[in-house]
């Protein structure tokens, strides 16, 4: 593990929220915390009063991060460039990257901007996605699990975020029935059964986590439910929903799979993005 936290700063409400997020997670897992602002070219003409407010807005984020950041180590660096293409670079060396769920370039009524997402999608590491300040807490984590690499991944960071926590963990599996005519009525049987293999085997890859965490609370539910709805409505009741960047189901290319795509455009808790560490997208 990489001993410090990145978190990405703009001056808009997500990204104060986001450094929130990050000062709290960085107090409660012992680790540093560097606030990035990148300070992109403003139009010909501007260029002083930009400089000026990337300054400020760095120095604010800094400023609430000590506020809540206890004894935490708290740096900052003011960088000229592309904010998608730094963030990438900075996840390379940490344990994981926070972001406001978009910023002051995104449309008011747009629930993920494109830098938050070309981060969740290329980042080497976690990505936690927040959209606004801090609510009231469940005790909860969801995270996502097929078995796949990357939720893999997701599982371990889970299991972190819910033992700092003192939280208990929801391992949530969830089987789309394949689509047939619906006057297939004898499929039903059939379905039923592999429905019920597939539920024996999502509860068995669970066992080992179980196993090896006493000290957490882990639960799990097998639902026969599109896996996108099952996390939206599990959210609901959780502090962080964590999901693999992709699943089983993705095409090897995609950055982001269908499932990681709609949770992050509709959860309204903070979401953790995994990917595996070796993996370059």
């Amino acid at each position: 593990m990489n001993g410090r936290i990145v978190v990405g700063v703009d001056g808009s409400a997500p990204a104060t929220a986001a450094v929130e997020w990050a000062a709290a997670d960085a107090r409660r897992r012992g680790l540093d915390l560097r606030i990035v602002h990148v300070c992109e070219q403003w139009p010909h003409g501007l260029a002083a009063f930009s400089a000026e407010y990337c300054a400020g807005a760095l120095e604010a984020a800094a400023d609430r991060a000590r506020e809540l950041a206890g004894e935490v180590e708290v740096t900052t660096e003011l960088r000229a460039g592309n904010v998608i293409d730094d963030l990438i670079d900075e996840s390379a060396s940490a344990d994981s990257v926070v972001v406001g769920s978009r910023g002051l370039g995104g449309f008011g009524g747009m629930v993920l901007g494109s830098v938050s997402a070309a981060v969740a999608g290329h980042a080497h590491g976690p990505v936690v996605i927040v959209r606004g300040p801090g609510r009231e807490e469940h005790g909860r984590i969801v995270v996502g699990y097929d078995g796949s690499e990357h939720s893999e991944a997701a599982m371990q960071y889970a299991i972190e975020q819910a033992r700092t926590r003192h939280a208990r963990l929801h391992v949530l599996y969830a089987w789309q029935l394949p689509i047939f005519s619906p006057y297939a009525a004898g499929y039903n049987s059939l379905l039923e059964k592999a429905f019920q293999h597939e539920a024996r085997i999502a509860g068995e890859r669970v066992a080992p986590w179980r196993e090896k965490n006493p000290d957490v609370e882990i639960t799990d539910e097998q639902l026969c439910e599109h896996p996108a709805a099952a996390l939206i409505k599990a959210a609901t009741t959780a502090d962080l929903v964590v999901v693999g960047s992709r699943g089983l189901g993705g095409f090897a290319s995609a950055v982001l799979g269908s499932v990681s795509r709609s949770v992050l455009h509709h959860v309204t808790c903070p979401v953790a993005v995994v990917r595996p560490r070796e993996e370059r997208p």
